[in-house]
């Protein structure tokens, strides 16, 4: 880490500083491609906000998170070329930049100042995450000192992410007489994890003395979603300046800095609801997953059922009607509701839509099984064959036409494995993998409030798999507002079985959820990603064994 001297700033003449915060959407492993866009985007604010200091998110050089790309034996030489072009790009506006530096053998994951060709500044994470969906401690040494450099006769700290969320590098930071603290972030979203971040970053800037801008990467990566909300609190802990959710670009700030460095307050954008907060990060999720791995188009399966119409009207948003194929694939259970409403949603949104029964398919392989089946009775089988009968379909149209099979399962169902391995789980992405069931129906609500694509039976009518006559999800399970209290408490809380009755559950749901939930990892393990919208979804950060003997109970 370096310093330069005069970095305690001690002159407080009144100085301009206009500040630009890159809210942009990196990809992971393009350290070429992702120093292309910082060059670009400094000559821009350059250019129309007149920026001295250009702030990018964590690891940008690398996108985040990098994950075992940070092991490649070519890593650093390519952050040193990145560097290099950076420094070689004769850039009038300074940057500051995450990338992994190496020193001393460790590596660091690091927040570094160019200016005028020059890396003029260089501070490494003290507070390495590893906890949820974090584990950078599989990867990065921890800093030890904060970093306060003199940057046009202002004190300027430098810190990353998990650094403002924990004690000591913001109060070293105005210790050593920062009056501006710049923090890189990667910081995924989650339900409700804007609020956490203000009222933290309004406790730190008021407790400190310092005003904090805080940039926050943005775009979809594998099952995360980052949400950008990048914000700037002046010294007094109030907040001056906040940005769009979800929304990629530039965003000036014009300080004033004399004692403190008071920022210019912007007017603020409306504090979005729950509802399409959710909606837009999981639009962002399918956006990215699909344009970033290259695939042209996605195909699913439209069932007529409230998790499909929503998967669907996602889909279109996120990537527009001509690239999205809606398939409906019937059997003797379908209901003629079912068919009239998925051929409404596809005609509302446009999408291609197609009819295939998969009666004689079905027909043919109870023919083939019909000597090994002599003598039993028709049980989950057969319903689990029809399932898998549309998956082959889906992912036969996949393989033709190089589209990415998205599935409609949601948390709930996935939870208690209300669900078909090798049928309705086959595909590439699941874009409700994260949604319980009860927030479906809000957020179908929600996106009729933008256009009507989702019928009000659709919203309305028992759920229902159609796999057998008469079958309703609520035959084999709790209702889903109790179901999904139930899950929130066992997945995303830990707490045990006893504890959950005591919160006035019924024993016999609660045993037999908890059991479902246990018994039903070895199919979770076997789902396709999706977007992570709570505290704890399935995958990166609920990783239980498989094989297990631990017990029900306290």
């Amino acid at each position: 880490m370096s310093q330069q001297p005069g970095a305690t700033g001690t002159g407080h003449t009144a100085r301009k500083l206009n500040v630009v915060m890159a809210q942009m959407d990196f990809l992971v492993g393009d350290i070429s491609g992702n120093a292309r866009l910082v060059i670009d985007a400094v000559r821009k604010a350059e250019q129309e906000h007149n920026a001295d200091l250009v702030v990018f998110p964590e690891l940008c050089l690398t996108g985040y998170p990098p994950e075992d790309l940070l092991l490649r034996p070519s890593l650093d030489l390519r952050v040193a070329e990145a560097l290099a072009s950076l420094q070689q790009a004769n850039l009038t506006a300074a940057c500051v930049i995450g990338a992994p530096i190496r020193q001393g053998g460790l590596l660091y994951n690091a927040a570094v100042l160019i200016d005028q060709g020059e890396v003029r500044a260089s501070y490494f994470k003290q507070f390495p995450p590893n906890y949820q969906v974090f584990d950078e401690k599989r990867y990065f040494a921890a800093g030890s000192e904060p970093c306060v450099i003199d940057f046009r006769g202002i004190a300027v700290g430098l810190t990353v992410c998990e650094d403002i969320w924990s004690d000591g590098p913001v109060e070293q930071a105005a210790a050593a007489g920062a009056r501006l603290l710049i923090n890189l972030n990667a910081s995924p979203y989650d339900i409700g994890k804007q609020a956490r971040r203000k009222a933290l970053l309004e406790g730190k800037a008021r407790d400190n003395e310092l005003a904090i801008v805080y940039v926050n990467l943005v775009g979809g990566q594998d099952e995360l979603v980052f949400d950008g909300g990048s914000v700037v609190y002046d010294h007094s802990g109030e907040l001056a300046v906040e940005v769009p959710q979800f929304d990629e670009g530039l965003y000036p700030v014009e300080f004033i800095c004399d004692h403190h460095c008071q920022p210019v307050s912007r007017p603020r954008p409306p504090e979005p609801s729950l509802e399409e907060n959710i909606y837009k990060a999981l639009v962002l999720g399918v956006r990215d997953y699909v344009n970033k791995n290259g695939f042209r188009s996605v195909v699913l399966g439209l069932s007529g059922g409230i998790d499909s119409a929503l998967t669907l009207a996602i889909a279109v948003d996120a990537l527009g009607a001509d690239r999205v194929h809606a398939v409906m694939m019937p059997f003797r259970y379908t209901s003629s509701m079912s068919l009239e409403d998925a051929e409404a949603e596809a005609k509302a949104l446009g999408v291609r839509y197609d009819v295939f029964s998969i009666e004689p398919m079905y027909d043919a392989f109870m023919a083939a099984l019909e000597k090994p089946f002599e003598g039993t009775t028709p049980d989950t089988t057969e319903e689990n064959l029809q399932a898998r009968l549309r998956g082959v379909l889906l992912m036969s149209l996949s393989n033709k036409f190089g589209s990415l099979v998205l599935t409609t399962g949601n948390k709930s169902e996935l939870a208690v494995g209300y669900s078909t391995l090798y049928g309705d789980m086959a595909g590439g992405f699941d874009v409700l993998k994260d949604v319980p069931k009860t927030v479906v129906f809000r957020l179908s609500r929600y996106r009729n409030t933008i256009s009507p694509v989702i019928p009000e039976r659709v919203i309305t009518r028992p759920p229902s798999a159609e796999l057998a006559p008469d079958q309703k999800d609520e035959d084999s399970l709790p209702g889903y507002d109790v179901l999904d209290q139930i899950l929130n408490l066992y997945v995303e809380r830990d707490f045990s079985a006893e504890a959950i009755v005591a919160e006035g559950f019924d024993r016999k749901d609660v045993e037999r959820v908890v059991r479902l939930v246990d018994i039903n990892e070895y199919k979770r393990r076997q789902a396709p990603i999706g977007v992570r919208i709570t505290e704890r979804g399935f995958g990166k950060d609920r990783r239980y064994p498989i094989t297990n003997g631990w017990k029900i109970g306290n």
